[in-house]
């Protein structure tokens, strides 16, 4: 199937889209497996805005991801990192020159604005801007930086208005990093999320983290699922998974000098750990399917990317991590052919039904209509039935 075949199944299933059928978790009544909505819908508008959130809820997303930062005066925005050059048009303002500095994040020199170098005000003036270059530019600078409170008001508007619940997959973005400032975002999520009446096992949320400690530390004071994210730098020719600093252990570990890398989170004592404290993985997707390149620019078109790379066996790490009881929510997937490694001739429902097969729960996708086709077609093979027909 094409992709504008699968963006038509997608569009008209979204018209009436299913209510929850299994569920992803003992704690809430999720469809299964979710399709999350990747920074709202960034494949298509400039990530992390009330539109793209809201677009990704029309095209099919069960929950809508902001990434957390704060600002001077400590409010929760959503914004990717905290370092904002790249995703609003901050650069533009020239009353904010004398605001770029460098900053360490996570032990790496950072250089560009910051959010917490920003009232909440002055972050009101900017608007946001598509990052990725390939992608379409036409709608920067026309949407504000939202904060969280509005992503919460918002899939709360459209639970409303679609009938089905919409829930929030907060990130909290380098919380280490952000307590050094003064500016922890933890204890500012939960008052966020109890005003809103979302603090129970059943709300639709899920809070998650590249670091260990501030999950833990939330363990203590939440009822709402928790989701250990596992990353890493890059996947080596071979296709084994490349831990280079600082992508290569959660940061709060570096701080403690604790020893290991990403990838000991997902054996089975790492398993086991995760378990007394979090209710999830999401793991960069190689941990579960790989890809090797040993020649470069394997197809010859100019360029060395996913396309010239060739798929591996899945891993087991989706079982062993249910064997734990675990849910796991992998990242990122996107429908440029350039990111989709050549097993797939350039068809993302392709790498969508991969997964979806080897029983995951859900994963993140910059593009919520793909996810939602592909998940159409997936329960029509599976013979599941959606719950409008029942």
């Amino acid at each position: 199937m094409t992709v504008r075949k699968s963006l038509g199944l997608a569009l008209a299933a979204a018209v009436l889209l299913p209510a929850a059928t299994a569920s992803a978790s003992p704690k809430a009544h999720d469809p299964s497996p979710l399709v999350i909505g990747h920074r709202g819908t960034s494949g298509h508008l400039p990530e992390h805005t009330l539109p793209g959130y809201a677009l990704a809820i029309r095209l099919g997303a069960d929950y809508i991801e902001p990434d957390l930062v704060a600002t001077k005066d400590g409010v929760l925005i959503a914004r990717h990192e905290p370092d904002i050059t790249n995703t609003t048009d901050v650069k533009q303002h020239p009353e904010f020159a004398n605001r770029e500095r460098t900053a360490m994040i996570d032990g790496a020199p950072v250089k560009g604005w910051f959010a917490s170098d920003f009232t909440l005000a002055e972050i009101k003036t900017l608007r946001a801007v598509q990052p990725f270059a390939e992608r379409d530019q036409s709608f920067n600078g026309r949407y504000k930086i939202p904060t969280f409170r509005q992503v919460i008001a918002l899939a709360r508007k459209w639970s409303k208005r679609t009938g089905r619940t919409v829930g929030i997959y907060p990130e909290t973005k380098h919380p280490t990093y952000h307590q050094s400032i003064g500016l922890p975002l933890e204890p500012r999520l939960l008052a966020a999320l109890r005003e809103a009446h979302l603090n129970k096992a059943s709300s639709p949320v899920f809070i998650q983290s590249f670091e260990t400690a501030n999950l833990k530390w939330l363990n203590q004071r939440t009822d709402v699922r928790l989701v250990q994210l596992i990353d890493a730098n890059d996947i080596n020719p071979d296709g084994s998974l490349d831990y280079t600093a600082p992508y290569d252990r959660p940061y709060d570990w570096t701080v403690a000098g604790r020893a290991g890398t990403f990838g000991d989170l997902t054996t089975d004592a790492g398993l086991a750990e995760v378990a007394t404290y979090a209710d999830g993985i999401g793991p960069w997707k190689p941990y579960i399917v790989s890809s090797t390149n040993f020649v470069g620019d394997a197809n010859g078109d100019g360029k060395v990317n996913d396309a010239d790379r060739k798929l591996l066996p899945p891993t087991d790490l989706v079982d062993r991590a249910h064997a734990h009881g675990l849910v796991v929510h992998p990242y990122t997937f996107r429908n440029e052919p350039g990111r989709l490694a050549s097993d797939y001739a350039g068809d993302p429902i392709a790498e969508y039904m991969q997964f979806y097969e080897l029983g995951v729960d859900g994963l993140f996708s910059d593009f919520a209509d793909t996810a939602f086709a592909a998940r159409e077609l997936f329960w029509l093979k599976t013979g599941v039935t959606p719950a409008e027909e029942e």
